[in-house]
């Protein structure tokens, strides 16, 4: 201690620039508060390095960057231009926004290293649109923009929607000149495929006479991103021809191109690179979206530390699949390393809680939101709205919207989509028209979700009017969008508008096929669902299980029972598909409408699992239609036992009785039917509201679609 005190200062900068050069564990504050013990005075340097050090320090970093901005205050050395912005720049490391943008503001003289550290620091904690309008401050302000500049503020602007700026941004490095500096060229390589524009990345890319590792990584991601993996894996082979020696990032860029995970961890491992706790980490995502746990769990604990990032893949794939046992378990793992989850671990552990079983976990995740204070990202919360619309709880639902001080689309989105889920498509409706007087343009998720609550009521009108916007935006009537459109016109009765939407689209997915197939089999129109079916196959598209069930219900339309039988048999013996409960009811009613019943209860004695209500149900429907009163009995005791409240029971039952003119056994299930507190007879009528017109102070004139008896009516309220 002597010693420090006869060298001064210097001996303290040399402890600091040690700890900065070697990125020690140990707290610089530590240091700074010993040289203060000695009654040395800091100076601008001092600071310098103690900022610096701290930036390397990775426990209580924002504790420590507010009290090295006190002492900075206190000295009055925070004046020094070059002392604030090295704390700027220790603020946007940290994801201090705010402090770094009150910072700047508190420079009376700004310097570009300044401005490059704040555009930077908004661009990297995705306040995109803020990083754009600062970088146009700073030219009006006069300031000359550098190549750092441009590589900070780039990444920003790599949205779709925000294209034109990254154009004008790329016209103004034209214009300076930075647009020939390496670094520039790929970040700009890099913004122009997240745009979609991949002819603009690759000329950017063909530019580079001498192309880096960088480059190559850049342009191989390009291609992954714009789902071009064939490109993507021919451009690695010509990196290799060109001799250039791979790097961890090439590894991930080639994972994100959906190069196989197995080839790819092996030429890891061949090449040394599995050792990098990036490539480590990355695998361990890919094995883990893959569903192989055991692999992802492997690697993860190689890692010489653990991290977030995989443990957040293995926890979202134990949550995605259901196995919300091993997700308790993975966060109780994380809880005592001391890592607290962010907010995309906690919306993968949400999303996973769908079983009404679990629901105290979901609460008990609720609780850890609101504690680690999760529960004010959006991102969250709408997790939660997801999670609780699965469960029904609405009124939670609305509450966890109304507390949101921010609502994005993407929260109106959530609601939207809840309120559907659960059954409330009326609220869905009004909660649309609540978010466009709040300015909101909806989306593509926000017409999938309004059109499948259009579905549920049988809105044709309202369905059709968001076609019609559909059309007048230019919304691609493809995938989820074109599938929504098809289930709605046909649940609303209109096949042949669903087939016109369908042939619109060049290239349906599997969904879209499912969706018209399933709608030709209950629509009746058995030949055309099963050819549907077989143009399917030709276009080389593999059935699932949807797929299957849409073409056992047309067969049980059609009556087609050898059809039927071979297209189960195709299911699980071509395809490998094990039949669910709704497959197997699917062949139960098959059979039993055809009066097959001894087939039909030997198939039911076959099936792997116990037979539910449904598959009882069928065939008890069966024993109505052709009036086979002792079957149906024993039948009906069968479900009697699954669920006695089960209302379409009795209303079978009371009907198969009335057939035969068994009055007295009619009688008898209608009085057990209100004994289980119902009485068949409960319904509802819907009617689609297409105007409405006040006429005085309690009377209303609504105009309501009935089809061919659409008219007028006056209400009283």
């Amino acid at each position: 201690m002597s010693f420090a005190k006869s060298v001064g200062l210097s001996f303290f900068h040399s402890l600091l620039r040690s700890q900065l050069e070697t990125k020690t564990v140990n707290s610089p504050l530590l240091v700074f508060r010993q040289l203060l013990q000695f009654n040395l005075k800091p100076s601008d340097l001092t600071f310098s390095l103690v900022i610096k050090a701290s930036a390397s320090y990775s426990l209580k970093q924002r504790l420590e960057a507010y009290q090295i901005h006190t002492h900075l205050l206190k000295s009055g050395i925070i004046h020094f231009v070059y002392i604030k912005t090295t704390l700027l720049s220790f603020y946007v490391n940290l994801g201090c926004v705010k402090s770094a943008s009150l910072l700047l503001e508190d420079m009376p003289e700004r310097d570009v290293v300044a401005w490059n550290a704040l555009i930077s620091g908004y661009s990297k904690n995705g306040y995109d649109l803020y990083a754009f309008y600062l970088f146009m401050e700073m030219l009006r302000e006069g300031f000359t923009p550098q190549t750092t500049t441009l590589v900070g503020l780039i990444p920003s602007i790599g949205r779709l929607e925000l294209v034109s700026q990254g154009k004008s941004i790329h016209g103004i490095g034209v214009k300076a000149g930075l647009d020939r500096d390496s670094k520039v060229k790929n970040a700009l390589t890099s913004m122009y495929a997240k745009c979609r524009d991949l002819a603009a990345a690759e000329i950017l890319f063909e530019e580079m006479v001498e192309k880096s590792v960088v480059t190559w990584n850049t342009m191989i991601g390009a291609y992954g991103q714009n789902g071009l993996f064939d490109e993507a894996m021919v451009l690695f082979k010509k990196m290799r021809e060109n001799t250039l020696e791979v790097n961890s990032v090439t590894v991930m860029s080639l994972l994100s191109a959906n190069a196989d995970h197995e080839t790819v961890h092996c030429f890891a491992i061949k090449t040394g690179i599995v050792n990098d706790a990036s490539v480590i980490t990355s695998l361990v995502c890919v094995y883990a979206r893959s569903g192989d746990n055991e692999s992802a769990g492997l690697l993860h604990n190689s890692l010489p530390q653990e991290n977030l990032v995989s443990l957040t893949a293995i926890i979202s794939s134990y949550a995605e699949r259901g196995n919300v046992d091993m997700v308790v378990e993975c966060f109780a793992r994380s809880q005592q390393l001391d890592m607290e989850l962010d907010a995309v671990a906690m919306v993968g552990i949400l999303h996973g809680v769908k079983n009404p079983a679990y629901i105290d976990i979901g609460l008990s995740f609720h609780g850890y939101g609101i504690k680690t204070g999760l529960c004010i990202h959006s991102l969250v919360a709408n997790g939660l709205i997801s999670m609780y619309s699965k469960f029904n709880d609405i009124e939670a639902v609305f509450s966890l919207f109304s507390e949101m001080q921010e609502k994005p689309l993407i929260s109106w989105n959530s609601i939207i989509s809840g309120c559907v889920q659960a059954g409330r498509a009326d609220d869905a409706m009004e909660l649309f028209c609540r978010m466009k007087m709040f300015g909101h343009h909806p989306d593509n998720i926000t017409i999938a979700s309004l059109l499948s609550g259009c579905s549920q009521l049988g809105y044709l009108q309202f369905g059709k009017k968001l076609h019609g916007f559909v059309l007048r935006n230019n919304l691609e009537v493809e995938d989820f969008i074109g599938t929504a459109l098809i289930d709605m016109y046909i649940k609303c009765g209109s096949i042949d508008v669903a087939e016109r939407v369908f042939k619109s689209i060049k290239e349906p997915c599997l969904a879209t096929w499912n969706t018209m197939i399933t709608g030709y089999g209950v629509c009746g129109f058995q030949n055309k669902a099963l050819t549907h079916y077989a143009k399917l196959r030709e276009r080389g598209l593999k059935p699932d299980r949807i797929t299957l069930l849409g073409v056992l219900a047309a067969c049980i339309h059609g009556g087609a029972v050898d059809e039927g039988r071979r297209y189960f048999q195709i299911m699980t013996e071509e395809f490998g598909l094990a039949p669910s409960l709704q497959h197997c009811a699917c062949m139960v009613a098959l059979l039993s409408r055809a009066r097959l019943f001894e087939e039909a209860l030997l198939f039911i004695s076959n099936m792997e699992f116990d037979p539910d209500s449904t598959v009882w149900g069928a065939l008890l429907s069966a024993c109505c239609t052709h009036q086979e009163v002792k079957l149906g009995e024993y039948i009906a005791k069968k479900l009697y036992l699954l669920d006695h409240r089960n209302g379409g029971l009795y209303v079978l039952m009371s009907n198969l009785y009335a057939s035969k003119g068994m009055w007295d056994d009619v009688a008898r299930v209608r009085q057990m039917m209100k004994d289980t507190g119902g009485d068949g007879c409960s319904g509802v009528s819907l009617l689609e509201v297409t105007s409405f017109k006040e006429m005085d102070d309690n009377t209303y004139l609504w105009e309501v679609d009935l089809g061919e008896q659409s008219g007028r009516q006056r209400f009283s309220y």
